[in-house]
């Protein structure tokens, strides 16, 4: 693994597209989670290239949802057919790994500023005292030695006035010592004051030198990277799923059949969750603050839906949750925020109540997926003929804009997802299913595929892919997990249709 941080993986990379003529390297990739996701791709002319580096494909659910410890890390890299060197680079949204220091830095630049003000306080309240300090002593002095020069002489005094004027003397005294020292202290505090303000500068210089004027410039400066990088993503054309990972288990809760997921188009800083147990009338939808939170179990919002639900099709789209309403072929559009049903629609012909489910059952007859751009629905009807159905919708009123007929069997289908205007079909939801299926929506074509990945759990009953993490939520047996995906990325140059 290289580990670099923020400002040094923008300069590296920089210069290095700077040294590169334009047919030798693509335009970056880029990518937005709950974090700051980017997806850096070089590609380079030949296979010789000393710029490929050897990474672990897979990442855990750390990597997902860093800890504020990370920073930028190359976490995966590979070859294309054409031996050019792909790298993958991801940025956690820790605010780089230095950011605890500059924290600490801001804390401690506080501390003394306070430390200063204090100081300053003290030495306006000690100003006038040291200045009566300062004449008492000098009459002290100029009568102590009026009274050396008298007892000498005893000439104009009285002998009884001179000793009790000698003896007060005597009394005084002893406090010269004390003004000494009260001077002593007030020039430890001048030069306590030039220490604190030589100090504040040097933190200053430091605090400049890191480029973290405070947190809430470093903050605004990731926001103004992470506008940046949704842009970048304009440039791009979609992947192509080539792999999946290892599944990473977040949690096991709940009965065999749900669903759970986070909202497709919520912010980079949006990390809410909501889990959906059951599928069959149920009306209860937790809603979890945090992964943390979910990981626990504790933190939650409970919304009672208007109408229950049928399946485990669920999806939540920019603060609304799409669902299948139980004992029809109705969808749902349920917004959280104001606890309402904005709109709901039929899906003509659709069909429900375990009509066309998949090979699981579970009145998963309508099945609701986001991709990067567009809300679907997955189902059949008795004209298809029980062939799975894909249809674009219109998020707002749910209108269908446009349908394919995949000619795959639903029932013979485990589960599906859509990537990138792609649906891919599992052909089982037991152990050893794979990936068996795709249908391309921008061609209307289809192919068989081979794409296996690891059903740990042996039934899994709800596979819903999620654009802003870019992984698989899934929920097989009663546990909750997580897959990676791994997409062969086609790069639309300025050339190019």
């Amino acid at each position: 693994m290289f580990h670099f941080s923020a400002l040094d993986f923008i300069h590296r990379v920089s210069a290095h597209i700077t040294s590169l003529s334009p047919p030798d390297y693509y335009p970056p990739h880029c990518l937005i989670h709950s974090g700051i996701c980017v997806i850096y791709k070089l590609a380079l002319m030949d296979k010789t290239s000393d710029f490929s580096m050897s990474c672990d494909p897979s990442r855990s659910l750390q990597t997902l949802f860093p800890s504020p410890e990370e920073g930028w890390e190359i976490y995966s890299s590979a070859q294309d057919p054409d031996g050019k060197c792909v790298c993958a680079v991801v940025a956690q949204r820790s605010m780089c790994s230095r950011d605890a220091r500059s924290k600490q830095l801001r804390q401690l630049l506080e501390k003394v500023q306070n430390i200063s003000q204090s100081i300053e306080v003290l030495d306006l309240r000690t100003y006038r005292d040291l200045q009566y300090v300062r004449n008492t002593e000098s009459l002290m002095k100029v009568l102590n030695a009026r009274l050396k020069v008298a007892a000498e002489s005893q000439t104009n005094l009285l002998n009884k006035n001179f000793q009790d004027l000698k003896e007060k003397m005597n009394e005084l005294l002893p406090l010269i010592p004390v003004l000494d020292q009260y001077k002593s202290d007030a020039r430890l505090i001048l030069k306590l004051k030039e220490e604190v303000r030589n100090l504040s500068v040097v933190l200053l210089g430091i605090q400049e030198e890191m480029g973290a004027y405070d947190y809430e410039e470093l903050q605004h400066r990731v926001m103004l990277l992470e506008q940046r990088l949704h842009a970048c993503m304009q440039k791009l054309g979609c992947g192509k799923l080539t792999g999946i990972s290892n599944p990473f288990t977040v949690r096991a809760s709940g009965s065999r059949f749900g669903a759970w997921m986070t909202d497709t188009l919520a912010s980079s800083t949006e990390n809410r969750l909501w889990y959906m147990d059951g599928y069959l009338n149920g009306r209860t939808v937790r809603e979890f603050r945090s992964f943390n939170d979910f990981v626990k179990g504790e933190k939650f919002v409970i919304y009672r839906l208007p109408h229950p639900w049928a399946g485990t099709g669920h999806v939540v789209f920019n603060g609304s949750l799409y669902y299948n309403k139980y004992q029809s072929n109705i969808i749902i559009k349920y917004h959280f925020r104001s606890r309402s049903v904005l709109v709901q629609r039929s899906l003509d012909g659709a069909g429900y109540n375990n009509t066309y489910p998949y090979s699981w059952g579970g009145f998963s007859d309508i099945d609701l997926m986001v991709d990067e751009s567009d809300l679907w629905a997955v189902y059949t009807t008795n004209q298809n003929a029980g062939n799975i159905v894909i249809s674009r919708l219109d998020s707002q009123t749910l209108e269908i804009l446009q349908s394919w007929d995949t000619g795959y069997p639903k029932r013979s289908a485990g589960e599906s997802f859509v990537i990138c205007g792609t649906l891919y079909v599992t052909n089982s939801h037991l152990a050893g299913a794979k990936i068996y299926f795709a249908y391309y929506t921008n061609t209307s074509s289809y192919e068989y595929t081979d794409i296996p990945f690891h059903n740990q759990y042996s039934h899994i009953s709800m596979l819903d892919y999620n654009p802003r993490d870019r992984v698989l939520y899934t929920w097989n047996n009663g546990h909750q997990v997580l897959y990676n995906v791994t997409l062969f990325h086609v790069v639309k140059t300025s050339g190019e249709l």
